[in-house]
Formats: C-alpha cells, sequence, structure tokens
C-alpha cells in the first residue's frame, strides 16, 4: 500500500514539473516574442522668420588730429541716428559703443608705410529691433549715407546683422508631435512590410533642436528641425 502511494506521488510529482516546465517555457517564449521590436526615426522640419535682428551700423576715419577723428565721429553718429529715427526706427532700438582708435606711432610693431593718417577710428551703432522685414528694407537704402560722406564697412564680419529666432518653446509640443507620428507612419510600414503587428511603445528619445539659417544668402529664414528616436514592439 506504502508503495501504491509513493508511486502515486511520485507521478504526480513529475507530471507538475513537467506541466511548470511547459508553462514556463510558454512564458519565456511570449517574453521572447515581446522582445521583437523595431526603432525609427520621425522627423519635423519647419521654417520660421527670425523675430529678432541685430544690426551693427560700422564705419571706419582717419585723421591726424586726434581731436578732429572725435569731431568727425560725433558728427557722423548724428547723421547715422537721424537717418535711422527718419526711417521709423525706435530710438530706444538704436545704441552707440565706444570707438575703437588706433594711434599708429604707439605701435611698438610692423613696418612698411605707416600710411598718411596717424589716428584711425572704428565706431559702431547697433540697431536691435523686433521689425526683422522693416529693417531689412532700411538696410537697402543705406546707400543715402554714403551720400552724405559716411563710408560704412560692409564687407566686413562684424558689421553683418545677426538674426535670432526666440520663440522655440512656443513650437516644440506641436514639433515633438510631429516627429512622433512621423516615426509611429515610418514603424507602421516596416511592419506592413513584415507582416507583423506594431505595439506599443519600448523607449523613445527626443533629439536636440537646431536652429540654422535657410542658406546663406537668407539668414533671417530660420530652418528648425528636431529628430526623435522610438522603439516599438513588433509581434506576428
Amino acid at each position: 500500500m506504502r508503495n501504491t502511494v509513493a508511486t502515486i506521488l511520485g507521478v504526480s510529482l513529475i507530471v507538475g514539473l513537467v506541466a511548470a516546465a511547459s508553462i514556463a517555457a510558454n512564458g519565456f517564449l511570449e517574453a521572447r516574442a515581446m522582445e521583437r521590436s523595431v526603432t525609427v526615426k520621425g522627423l519635423s522640419e519647419r521654417e520660421y522668420l527670425a523675430d529678432i535682428v541685430l544690426w551693427p551700423i560700422q564705419y571706419t576715419t582717419a585723421s591726424n588730429d586726434l581731436d578732429a577723428i572725435y569731431q568727425e565721429i560725433e558728427a557722423s553718429n548724428k547723421k547715422i541716428v537721424a537717418f535711422l529715427l527718419l526711417k521709423g526706427i525706435n530710438e530706444e532700438e538704436i545704441s552707440t559703443s565706444a570707438p575703437a582708435i588706433v594711434d599708429k606711432s604707439a605701435q611698438r610693431y610692423g613696418g612698411g608705410d605707416p600710411g598718411p593718417f596717424r589716428y584711425t577710428a572704428t565706431q559702431t551703432i547697433t540697431v536691435y529691433s523686433e521689425a526683422v522685414e522693416d529693417i531689412r528694407l532700411i538696410m537697402s537704402s543705406m546707400a543715402e549715407l554714403g551720400q552724405q560722406g559716411i563710408v560704412l564697412n560692409g564687407d566686413d564680419y562684424n558689421s553683418q546683422p545677426e538674426y535670432i529666432f526666440t520663440r522655440l518653446n512656443e513650437i516644440k509640443p506641436e514639433m515633438i508631435e510631429e516627429a512622433t507620428v512621423n516615426a509611429r507612419e515610418v514603424a507602421m510600414k516596416f511592419a506592413e512590410d513584415s507582416q507583423s503587428t506594431l505595439g506599443k511603445i519600448k523607449r523613445a528619445s527626443q533629439g536636440q533642436f537646431s536652429i540654422s539659417a535657410r542658406d546663406r544668402h537668407n539668414p533671417h529664414l530660420k530652418n528648425i528641425r528636431v529628430v526623435s528616436t522610438v522603439e516599438y514592439y513588433l509581434s506576428d
């Protein structure tokens, strides 16, 4: 009788272990199936007009008399400011820096012809405005200052206008959503081609937003771009 009971218990234990192993194996296979995934990238790219322009107006003058060069700078500054005000720029949008004066006779190094003038002065008047399009129109009429005897440093790197886009936080949510939708469309196409079913998001990461000029001829037009990386589960 004892042997019979022991045999029954032994068989029951074996059956239980086999069943447990089968359940565990099925669970493992299901878990492995859930690990199938696809990683895709979604792009959102838009073009916006810059909302701030920083416009340095720079000119250079020269003289052998230091007092005379300061008087010339003062007169030129008045002409430039009057020109800007006449064009509709507000006075608070205009700032004038101190002139940078070089005394060639005080330079210890350098050879060759020192030139006819001892002093050279570089003056910068800066316009900071949100009226980007209006300022661009005014830039095209700067020849009027040349007619008044003011020679501007138009080709100098430091005199190039800078265009700034400050509304990134306003457009971020929409662009992130757009990039995510784009990524899902790509993932769904992949799932369809591989005869799979697209599941939930396994993980996602948002790339850095980049702001750049559309091209070198239109620095006032900004290209805003973000790429989101999303990994989705796949199932048969």
